[in-house]
């Protein structure tokens, strides 16, 4: 029988892919074009993409299905292709690793919307446009859900509740923070500290706290905010760090780290307690190479 995400994480670190947006891009998206639907219209495409980050050690893919909840897709005109684009998205992950095993993890982004009372939506649609995406891509066969670039307590926490309403077997929670403008600490957007999601999401039910993307986070940040992390809860931690620090190039940032100086950083995220290791903006199959061959070393040694 496969083991399941949690207890792989009792025996080894593993590796997760890097930026699909960009590659998608890559591949032929177009700028503002719904990437998620390529799941059905290009699914080569989309497969070729995770096939190069399994192919270079990724032992979890995370499914092409960011946008992928009823208030993202209705954007494109494409609310009643849901379940269709998420499960999709699941079996194409699954068909990357070839036979191998592998974890695939169903993608739930943000909502692009603000909660009430700041905002327009509330907390009921948000809690049932997650639960139904979370359910779609578990009945697919997801082996966890990772609900991701979170800035908010009140969004992820309902998201948990929703993925658990779902039935989900594992769920990470991961948050996007930013680097101070002083660069002596990290805080999403919306004010959230670590520490803070750290004790959140672990009462809330989580099973892995994350962290993914966000101004200034690159691996060393990720080692960073991991060890804060260790601090304040007894989850196990995963990080995806973008490909070092962006620099402005008509106008558009830009992220030039290349993947040995990306490399050089995975060590001190294993040693402040990473479990599991990938990348995020800017990153390619091979970063997730190099992170792989840190990480390899590791777990030989342990």
């Amino acid at each position: 029988m496969k083991q399941s995400l949690p207890e792989a994480l009792q025996q080894r670190r593993l590796v997760c892919d890097g930026a699909m947006g960009t590659q998608l891009m890559l591949a032929g998206l177009e700028s503002g074009g719904c990437g998620e639907l390529w799941n059905l219209t290009h699914p080569d495409r989309v497969l070729g993409i995770q096939r190069r980050y399994a192919d270079a050690g990724a032992d979890c893919l995370i499914s092409n299905t960011f946008g992928g909840s009823r208030i993202m897709l209705k954007r494109h005109d494409h609310a009643d292709d849901l379940r269709a684009i998420n499960q999709a998205g699941v079996r194409i992950a699954r068909e990357a690793f070839g036979g191998r095993e592998g974890f695939v993890l169903g993608d739930l982004g943000p909502l692009g919307a603000i909660l009430e009372p700041y905002g327009d939506m509330t907390q009921d649609e948000a809690r049932a446009a997650y639960e139904e995406q979370a359910r779609a891509l578990i009945e697919a066969g997801a082996d966890a859900i990772i609900i991701e670039t979170q800035t908010s307590l009140d969004e992820i926490g309902i998201a948990i509740d929703a993925a658990k309403a779902a039935g989900a077997p594992c769920i990470i929670a991961s948050l996007a923070y930013d680097l101070s403008a002083d660069k002596t600490f990290y805080v999403t957007m919306m004010g959230v500290h670590p520490a803070q999601a750290a004790e959140f999401t672990e009462e809330r039910g989580a099973n892995v706290v994350a962290l993914n993307c966000g101004t200034g986070m690159d691996m060393i940040g990720a080692a960073k905010v991991a060890e804060i992390y260790r601090e304040h809860c007894g989850l196990p931690v995963m990080v995806q760090p973008n490909a070092g620090l962006p620099v402005l190039e008509k106008g558009k940032a830009v992220y030039k780290q290349s993947p040995a100086d990306m490399a050089t950083g995975v060590a001190g995220a294993l040693a402040a307690g990473a479990n599991i290791i990938g990348s995020c903006c800017g990153s390619t199959p091979e970063h997730t190479r190099a992170i792989h061959q840190v990480v390899a070393t590791f777990n030989q040694g342990k």
